[in-house]
């Protein structure tokens, strides 16, 4: 069965982002594909250094909780990130993150390249935009493919709980997330309806 990884960039373990990619999880498992949340809420996560090692070795030479998220986006065949948005970017764990990911992909068997997914970026009122045009350019220079929806992937929310007031936001993710999973589908049949 394909596989949908997605990440919740958020340092709350229950904050608006976490939320958001649980919605997410939820509307692509309906589509009939596995969907694993895994959060950053806790974790500790250092910056790309550019030592060069993964291309030696295939993976990062950083030993930290990133390593075993890497393993486990290896085998997806999706990649959703959600990121809340600080002082108009994308966190920074989250672009360390992705970052590293990149990195690993590129120099190693560039396990990113054909992958569908994309950025989710939440706010209290601003930067959204600039936060997704920021995480776009991972999904973009690792080859992925990255499906539209009905306006950009954001919403607004401050307190945990406060992105289910913007129901266009809700509206807009949900569909994201379904264009995802039927592409994700499209580009994995089963083996028995690829022969």
């Amino acid at each position: 069965m394909s596989k949908i990884i997605l990440i919740s960039g958020s340092p709350k373990p229950d904050g608006n982002t976490a939320q958001l990619m649980g919605e997410c999880a939820k509307v692509i498992q309906e589509q009939g594909v596995e969907a694993e949340v895994i959060s950053f809420a806790g974790m500790s996560i250092g910056s790309c250094t550019a030592c060069g090692k993964c291309s030696e070795t295939g993976e990062c030479d950083i030993h930290d909780d990133l390593s075993g998220i890497i393993e486990i986006i290896r085998t997806a065949q999706g990649l959703i990130v959600g990121s809340p948005v600080y002082f108009g970017t994308a966190r920074g764990d989250v672009m360390s993150a992705l970052q590293r990911i990149g990195y690993v992909s590129m120099h190693s068997n560039k396990f990113l390249a054909g992958m569908v997914g994309g950025p989710v970026a939440v706010a209290r009122r601003g930067g959204q935009t600039l936060t997704l045009q920021e995480m776009l350019m991972f999904f973009l220079i690792n080859d992925m493919i990255v499906p539209g929806s009905t306006y950009w992937n954001m919403v607004f929310g401050r307190l945990p709980g406060d992105v289910w007031k913007d129901q266009e936001g809700i509206d807009t993710i949900r569909h994201f997330a379904g264009n995802v999973a039927k592409l994700v589908k499209k580009l994995n049949p089963p083996a028995s309806e690829a022969s």
